[in-house]
């Protein structure tokens, strides 16, 4: 049974309810109808049985036909449409947002972000240092083949922008005003009769004093623990004993094996150290110049306290008690016989690694550090003699992608990890000067792969500014794996050492190579030919300056 809810009257069949003027009266007065205004109420009877009042429903309408028919069915639909473009709207808003970030687009973005932001309100050291939070790097379409054009647009932008400016040397006063200690360390004088740097420093300590007991080396790895471990053991023996008080010696390295990392540094070290006149540090990769003297651990887990100079020096105590016992045998037996013992330091991050300066030196030029590694080394060791290994760039930032990544490696990873590093590289060198970029460590943080570490030309022309060319050895990795007997004849020649019997050149010539490729990594391929195409053209400018600095074509990498 069926009620008109306006009136409270019986609806019939057929729906012809006429007597109701609020339902079919076009000329119904709200105020004279007693229903609307509330009169003569009654109960309402639903098969013989009254309803509660409070259940009784009042619903009124003040427009005409509120959803009935075709008016009502035209605003549904309406409704509808206007729900759907607005559902639509959401779907398409999510997908630009979401491959904006993951570079899934089908079109590559025209907005290229880069590692500045050009802030005039923000101070040199705050946009170099904090520029992170003032930016998300974006990827582009990787569609690998197709999307070549649109890299090499970018590229094309970098190539532009590219110009190899001399840098200013700093006069030596600034350096001691940024690195006071270590100027009061290390003298500007050493021993004449050995071939190595080294130099005799008062020992305060007494026999139950450890020498070793603040080493930040020794404190933070439990590798090196061991080799301390033995030097406390040694300790006393090896002290110089004059006039009542004890001395030390103390050395440098003569030669530093300065990069460049996957290019084959590791080997060169292993071969070196089986001459018989050659000594290394007690590890290794120190990476003292470059990190731990700034408190560098790893970088993305902030400062530590810093290494002081005495902790890098610890390193070289072993072979300065062997350069010693010669030293103090020739005192006695054959005086003016020279020590020929040579230490060396293989730290592949000193060539390149300056990040840290932005922490430390805050009168920076248009985003260039004002002092380098090399400005210190030199300082101290204007004869220090420097060796650098070289590879093809291109091969040299897959090799480096293959050790460094830790998950989800394949060459398709990497090429997208290449699109989205030259994409940044490009923002940068579009508001800075191509050394400030190299630098940045903020920029060099972000980018997924190392991009810059294969810019040799722009670091050893660095060098260059400080250092002497004839106290250089570049080789090529490529030369070193062909005929290594060679490269090693020439590292002897430069580091002027001994001559060696057979057995002993063969030792070091035939023994295997160390560090190469873990079995894991060579099966994950070579990379593509479309990444291997746009890394070429990114090397291209920096390796045609390199050959012309170097007068070798070789280092063009054109048969590669």
């Amino acid at each position: 049974m069926r009620y008109c809810i306006n009136c409270c009257i019986h609806l019939l069949p057929n729906d012809l309810h006429r007597q109701c003027f609020r339902c079919r009266g076009p000329d119904h007065n709200n105020q004279k109808c007693p229903v609307c205004r509330g009169e003569n109420k009654i109960p309402l009877y639903s098969d013989s049985k009254q309803m509660k009042w409070l259940a009784v429903l009042e619903v009124r309408t003040d427009h005409c036909e509120s959803w009935n028919g075709l008016f009502c069915l035209r605003k549904g639909k309406l409704c509808s449409l206007m729900f759907g473009l607005i559902i639509m709207t959401l779907v398409m808003v999510s997908y630009i947002l979401t491959g904006a970030k993951h570079g899934l687009l089908l079109i590559p973005s025209p907005f290229h972000y880069g590692a500045f932001a050009s802030n005039p309100s923000l101070m040199d050291n705050e946009s170099l240092s904090d520029m992170k939070d003032h930016y998300q790097p974006s990827k582009m379409n990787i569609s690998y083949v197709k999307d070549y054009p649109s890299i090499k647009l970018i590229i094309d932008t970098i190539t532009s922008k590219i110009e190899f400016i001399t840098r200013q040397r700093p006069d030596l006063e600034e350096l001691r005003k940024q690195e006071p200690h270590m100027f009061s360390v290390i003298p500007n004088k050493f021993l004449p009769n050995s071939k190595n740097p080294c130099w005799y420093e008062e020992y305060r300590g007494n026999t139950t004093t450890d020498p070793y007991a603040t080493n930040s080396y020794a404190l933070y790895s439990k590798r090196f623990r061991i080799i301390f471990d033995y030097l406390r053991k040694v300790f006393w023996n090896h002290l110089y004993h004059y006039k009542d008080k004890h001395y030390r010696l103390r050395c440098l390295p003569h030669f530093y094996i300065i990069g460049q990392p996957k290019c084959g540094t590791t080997d060169l070290y292993d071969r070196l150290r089986l001459h018989p006149d050659v000594r290394f540090s007690a590890i290794k990769e120190p990476h003292w110049w470059t990190r731990k003297r700034f408190g560098i651990i790893r970088l993305r887990d902030g400062f530590h306290d810093r290494y002081p100079v005495e902790d890098y020096l610890d390193l070289f105590d072993l072979a300065a008690h062997q350069i010693q016992s010669v030293l103090q045998s020739d005192a006695g037996k054959e005086r003016g016989k020279r020590n020929n013992i040579i230490i060396g330091e293989a730290s592949a991050s000193t060539m390149w690694d300056n990040n840290a300066w932005i922490f430390f030196y805050d009168n920076s030029t248009e985003g260039e550090p004002p002092f380098l590694i090399q400005d210190f080394i030199h300082a101290f060791q204007p004869n220090a003699k420097l060796i650098i290994m070289l590879r093809d760039p291109v091969e040299r930032l897959y090799s480096d992608y293959l050790y460094f990544a830790s998950a989800n490696k394949s060459a398709e990873d990497f090429h997208e990890k290449v699109a989205e590093s030259l994409q940044l590289f490009e923002g940068c060198v579009l508001d800075y000067s191509l050394r400030a970029c190299v630098y940045n460590n903020t920029l060099n943080n972000a980018m997924p792969v190392r991009l810059q570490i294969g810019l040799y030309v722009v670091y050893l022309l660095d060098w260059l500014t400080v250092f002497n060319k004839d106290q250089i050895l570049i080789l090529r990795l490529e030369d070193h794996a062909s005929n290594m007997r060679y490269t090693m004849h020439m590292v002897f020649q430069f580091l002027d050492l001994g001559p060696l019997s057979e057995k002993q050149e063969a030792l070091i010539t035939k023994s295997p190579a160390s560090n190469t490729r873990r079995p894991e990594d060579r099966s994950l391929g070579p990379m593509l030919p479309t990444t291997k195409a746009i890394l070429r053209d990114f090397y291209r400018p920096f390796n045609t300056k390199l050959a012309q600095v170097l007068f070798d074509d070789a280092f063009l990498w054109k048969r590669t």
